[in-house]
């Protein structure tokens, strides 16, 4: 299997669905993501990627394997901070931490 649809299923476990309803969110032909798991077709075209980017909230080069990068990190803290640069390492692991009470929360809630 291929590392964007790697990608694409483990944001579907993230986010508790199948793939089967992410294409149906996105108006996607569920056989065309079957065809590029299986090998059958290369590539996914530049619509049908930015539409599931769109749906995870990811960028494109993320679905095609790029890997996370310390300035994305950084662009997350100032985004979340409203625009301070000088976040702490403390306070950045408060964030995380509260991240991980709210998906414990939402998880433990089913």
């Amino acid at each position: 299997m291929n590392k964007t649809y790697e990608r694409i299923e483990e944001l579907c476990k993230q986010k508790n669905i199948s793939v089967t309803a992410l294409c149906k969110a996105c108006g996607i032909s569920r056989a065309v993501l079957t065809d590029f798991k299986m090998g059958r077709q290369k590539s996914l075209s530049a619509e049908i990627l930015s539409k599931i980017a769109d749906y995870f909230s990811v960028s494109v080069d993320y679905l095609l394997g790029a890997p996370v990068t310390p300035a994305d990190e950084q662009s997350l803290k100032v985004a979340l901070f409203g625009g301070d640069t000088q976040v702490t390492d403390e306070m950045w692991d408060e964030v995380k931490r509260y991240a991980a009470f709210i998906k414990e929360r939402k998880n433990g809630n089913k």
